[in-house]
C-alpha cells in the first residue's frame, strides 16, 4: 500500500497579493496625478494663453506699433458675494505695445467686511497669449469693509508679437473680463496661485 504523497506546493507568489499592490499603486498614482493636475493645467495656461488665460509682466514693450485694437471691459460678481463691480470705462482704444490704465470700481454692499478675488481671462481665447498685465488687482486677494469702495487698477498692454500671428491680422478687438468670488472658493486655474511674471 503506497504512503499519501503531499500536494506540490507552488514556489511563485500568491496571485492576491500582488493583485492587491498593483490596485494599491494605482490608486496612489491617480491621487498625485489629481494633485499635480492644477498647477500643472494653471502653468500650461500662464505659458500658452489657453482658455484666453492673460500673462504677467514686469515692464512694458520698448516700441509700440501704429497698429490700434479696442479692449472692452466687463465686471461680474459670483452670487454670494455682495459686492457692486464694474469697470469705469467699457471701451478703450490702444495701440499694439502701448502700456494702458484701465480703472475698476468695487463697493461691499454687505453689512460685514468681505473678503473676494478675482478670475479673469480675455476673448478671443487665442489671445490670452499676447495680453499682458503690470499691475493689477487680480493679483492679491481684496478685503472690503461695509459700505467701502474702492478704485481698482489694470496697467497692460497687447504684447506686440502679436503682429507675428498671421491668423490674426484680422483682430482688431479683444475683451478682458473679471469676475469677483468669495475668497474661500477658487473656481479655475487663474485663481489658484498668485500669478507670476513670465521671464
Amino acid at each position: 500500500m503506497t504512503e499519501p504523497t503531499e500536494p506540490m506546493r507552488d514556489a511563485r507568489p500568491p496571485r492576491h497579493g500582488r493583485l492587491a499592490f498593483g490596485c494599491v499603486a494605482l490608486v496612489a498614482a491617480m491621487i498625485g496625478a489629481s494633485y499635480a493636475a492644477v498647477p500643472l493645467y494653471d502653468m500650461f495656461c500662464r505659458a500658452t494663453g489657453y482658455g484666453g488665460t492673460t500673462q504677467v509682466a514686469t515692464s512694458s514693450p520698448a516700441n509700440a506699433l501704429d497698429r490700434t485694437m479696442t479692449v472692452r471691459f466687463d465686471g461680474n460678481v459670483a452670487p454670494g458675494l455682495k459686492w457692486a463691480f464694474g469697470p469705469e470705462q467699457t471701451t478703450m482704444t490702444v495701440r499694439v505695445g502701448e502700456t494702458k490704465l484701465a480703472m475698476f470700481k468695487a463697493k461691499n454692499v454687505s453689512d460685514k467686511p468681505l473678503t473676494a478675488t478675482a478670475t479673469y481671462n480675455v476673448t478671443p481665447d487665442q489671445t490670452g497669449a499676447y495680453f499682458s498685465k503690470i499691475q493689477c488687482f487680480c493679483f492679491t486677494e481684496q478685503t472690503l469693509q461695509p459700505g467701502e469702495e474702492i478704485d481698482m487698477p489694470v496697467a497692460f498692454f497687447v504684447d506686440p508679437s502679436i503682429a507675428e500671428n498671421r491668423e490674426l491680422d484680422g483682430l482688431n478687438e479683444l475683451t478682458l473680463s473679471y469676475t469677483f468670488f468669495p475668497a474661500r472658493q477658487r473656481t479655475s486655474a487663474a485663481a489658484v496661485a498668485a500669478e507670476r511674471p513670465r521671464s
